[in-house]
């Protein structure tokens, strides 16, 4: 599942809405999520994109990882599992 990214240094001001119209300049986007404090509804800094498939999410990272948005470099990645330790 190399089709799911991780979307690091996002601009707290940055939308689901903003983030998928970013991504799908590479592909087809099924889900553009930015993960937000469940108390305050703010955002954390960081998101996954979900492509259909894993060439596009590769185009995506080479073409969008430490690039702007918003004012930040944004970090692009292949997700990781929650429990993969490093």
């Amino acid at each position: 599942m190399d089709n799911k990214l991780f979307i690091g240094s996002i601009s707290w001001n940055v939308t689901d809405e903003q983030l998928r119209d970013l991504f799908a300049a590479y592909g087809e986007v099924t889900e553009a999520i930015i993960i937000k404090d469940k108390f305050s509804g703010r955002s954390k800094g960081f998101g996954f994109v979900t492509f259909a498939n894993e060439e596009d999410a590769a185009k995506a990272v080479e073409g969008l990882n430490e690039t702007e948005l918003d004012g930040r470099k944004i970090f692009v990645s292949v997700a990781r599992p929650k429990n993969d330790e490093r």
